[in-house]
């Protein structure tokens, strides 16, 4: 069968709406503009359609759902699902008892803005509203407009594209039984783990597909009805193939089997975001008419995504598909990496460079920012994945190619780090270095390839000290990395301090190394966002190390484009040292006297406390916002002194107080360009920026070994 007739197929299975078109799928299968009306309507699943509900698997609506695996795509991805459609019953599997429970309970195992209103709503059932509360006033959990549409949920407000019944009973649920799940589910998501091998032929390179085959033979040995089983995990290109001769190779009589690939894009931290308002939902599917049905299924499970965001496509494009944009994205971090050492040997400032690239179109601004290197569990495992497909195509300059992007990556760690000895004199002897966040990216505990490792393993092999402190990350985690990543946990604990207090954590360093971009560290001023946004149209700064300025005004936008020509007599932008665009308040009094209530809090205590501690849930408060008219001062700058929370309700470090606890000449390294180094350096420190020279940085020293 042609692609043609399968789109032909999968439009004739796509359930209709009165006007006779189709459901969730592209305006080109449906006949529609992508933006009209039609494409915001909400369709419930419990069937509006005239198809029957008799008959086999294909032809009725799916009514169950297994996922095995509960980590950081299964819980997350099938939360959503359950919350979003209450006819549904979602069960998540796991081998991990431990993990199940952690489910269970108020204390999720991942940390993701927002998840836990949505597991909660979805795992205990949401009591009908009686009446209207505005947002800001009664619990978290029971807060929404009138329409349903706004729903306040740990701190994360969720614009939901069409009708949502807030009342439904318990449909979320977390379960080691794996054998049941599987045998009463009508759809199964396989979201289990595909790491990189470590020995064996592909060692370094290829995903380790073990855990993979093994949720599909329980699968085949379980199943006694008819499954729609979707490849979820991050597989090489023709796993479906494998796992399609695995499932007929050992199913039960008579039980059949449809295969769809429907790879996940999450970024964790805004992993909630990601699945309320994905940028595209792929279904890969055969081209047999019953694979179409099967897409058809799946993609009214996406109850609530616009139509023209469900992409169907063949089952090796979607399965490939994944690996490409990872591979992508992590090239364009190293790409911006590799600039900033251009910079720093130069003399240009990355975060300037960054920001005027980003303005070309073709580019955009989007993963342009220089840091100390990528991390997490899937950009260096699927760059190296796809090199190994390469390889083993007999692709070998493609190979290359993308191999580079993972040394660079290695390239930005090792160079940082040699930065960090060279600016201390050359040795680090004796002396106590903080490493300020492990996690590899902020809004999660994920340390998984995070940069950290490498910062702390090159540091300790110094012979000094090293004290730790993330906000989320639990030390028995960080333990766990450093130990994998070959070190003895005796001889680590003789070396390395764990600290739930920041400023703990900094008393009596040399060295402050910025590793993670938590808000919590940044000394930056609160810029507003959306609508309110500004960015300075140009700007000049001085070739001499004392940062001038040269103030300009600027336009007001919104999403990227001018939305009127008035300038505010109040609005001027800068590019800092930093290369960051702040902008100034109408008079210095409007910043020193007046203050701006924190609307919620999250990780530490609001108004005035100095404790940042580790591993709190966000304790969320909405308050209602009002739409900026360009006059009021958008930023507030902290004093030097004081602990204040800024609007996402985030307690600031002082940097101040952190001045009194260290050791003279203070250094502090920004491996994530998130501090203002101006105030910092006002408070005596000497401030080192990924891409931006410092002053006690000698351009080519960091190579030298």
């Amino acid at each position: 069968m042609t692609m043609e007739n399968h789109l032909t197929m999968l439009h004739r299975h796509m359930p209709p709406v009165t006007d006779g078109r189709c459901h969730f799928m592209s305006p080109l299968l449906c006949g529609v503009p992508p933006n009209s009306p039609a494409d915001t309507e909400s369709v419930s699943l419990t069937g509006t359609s005239d198809e029957p509900q008799q008959g086999g698997l294909l032809d009725r609506e799916i009514k169950k759902i297994a996922c095995i695996g509960a980590g950081y795509v299964g819980g997350p991805t099938c939360a959503i699902i359950a919350y979003k459609n209450p006819s549904l019953q979602v069960t998540i599997v796991d081998q991990n008892a431990e993990r199940i429970e952690a489910w269970k309970s108020g204390n999720l195992p991942i940390y993701e803005p927002g998840l836990n209103h949505i597991v909660s709503s979805a795992r205990d059932g949401i009591v009908p509203l009686l009446s209207h509360t505005p947002a800001g006033s009664g619990p978290a959990s029971a807060q929404a407009t009138n329409n349903g549409n706004t729903i306040g949920h740990g701190g994360y407000d969720e614009e939901s594209p069409g009708p949502f019944d807030l009342s439904h009973a318990p449909n979320l649920f977390f379960t080691t039984d794996m054998a049941l799940a599987i045998a009463e589910a009508d759809l199964i998501f396989i979201c289990v783990n595909t790491p990189t091998k470590d020995s064996g032929i592909g060692k370094d390179y290829a995903c380790d597909l073990k855990y993979f085959e093994a949720a599909t033979r329980k699968i085949a040995e379980v199943a006694v009805s008819d499954k729609i089983v979707v490849e979820k995990s991050t597989v090489p290109c023709r796993t479906a193939q494998s796992m399609r001769e695995i499932l007929e190779a050992n199913c039960n009589p008579g039980v059949k089997f449809e295969v769809l690939s429907n790879p996940e894009f999450l970024s964790e931290g805004s992993a909630v975001s990601d699945l309320l308002n994905p940028d595209r939902v792929l279904i890969g599917s055969d081209s047999s008419p019953a694979g179409a049905k099967a897409a058809a299924r799946l993609s009214r499970v996406y109850s609530w995504v616009p139509r023209d965001r469900i992409i169907l496509m063949n089952l090796w494009s979607s399965e490939l598909s994944k690996l490409a944009a990872n591979a992508l994205l992590a090239q364009r971090i190293s790409s911006i990496n590799a600039l900033s050492a251009i910079c720093e040997a130069t003399g240009a400032n990355i975060n300037e460079v960054s920001y005027a690239c980003g303005l070309d179109r073709r580019i955009g601004p989007h993963m342009l920012k220089a840091s100390v290197g990528f991390g997490g569990s899937c950009f260096r495992k699927d760059v190296l994945s796809l090199v190994y497909l390469a390889e083993s195509l007999h692709l070998s300059e493609v190979a290359s190619y993308w191999k580079s992007v993972v040394a660079m990556n290695e390239y930005q760690k090792c160079r940082f780090a040699k930065r960090i000895i060279n600016c201390l004199f050359g040795t680090l002897a004796g002396k106590k270095v903080t490493i300020l966040g492990f996690s590899y990216k902020k809004d999660t505990g994920d340390t998984r390839e995070t940069p950290a490792i490498t910062l702390v393993r090159n540091i300790l092999a110094e012979k000094c000290k090293v004290s730790i402190y993330d906000p989320q990350v639990l030390e028995e985690q960080i333990w766990k990395e450093l130990v994998e990543d070959g070190g003895k946990l005796e001889e680590l604990k003789n070396g390395i301090s764990i600290h739930n207090d920041a400023y703990d954590a900094c008393e009596g360093a040399d060295a402050i190394v910025v590793a993670t971009e938590w808000d919590e560290f940044s000394n930056r001023d609160i810029a507003p966002t959306g609508p309110s946004a500004w960015r300075p149209s140009i700007a000049l700064r001085g070739a001499s190390t004392s940062r001038n300025y040269r103030y300009i005004p600027r336009r007001q936008v919104a999403h990227g484009r001018s939305i009127t020509d008035n300038i505010p007599a109040q609005g001027i932008s800068i590019l800092g040292g930093d290369g960051t665009p702040t902008r100034l308040p109408a008079s210095i009094d409007s910043v020193i006297g007046s203050s701006r209530s924190p609307s919620r809090t999250s990780r530490g205590s609001v108004g005035g406390s100095s404790d940042l501690r580790r591993g709190r849930q966000d304790s969320i408060v909405s308050t209602s916002s009002t739409e900026s008219t360009g006059d009021e001062v958008d930023l507030i700058t902290l004093p030097s002194g004081s602990m204040g929370a800024d609007e996402s309700g985030v307690s600031r470090l002082d940097w101040g107080r952190v001045a009194q606890g260290m050791r003279k000449p203070m250094f502090v390294f920004d491996g994530r360009c998130i501090l203002d180094a101006d105030k910092l350096e006002r408070l005596g420190f000497r401030v080192e920026s990924i891409g931006v020279p410092g002053a006690g940085y000698q351009p080519g020293a960091q190579d030298t070994d």
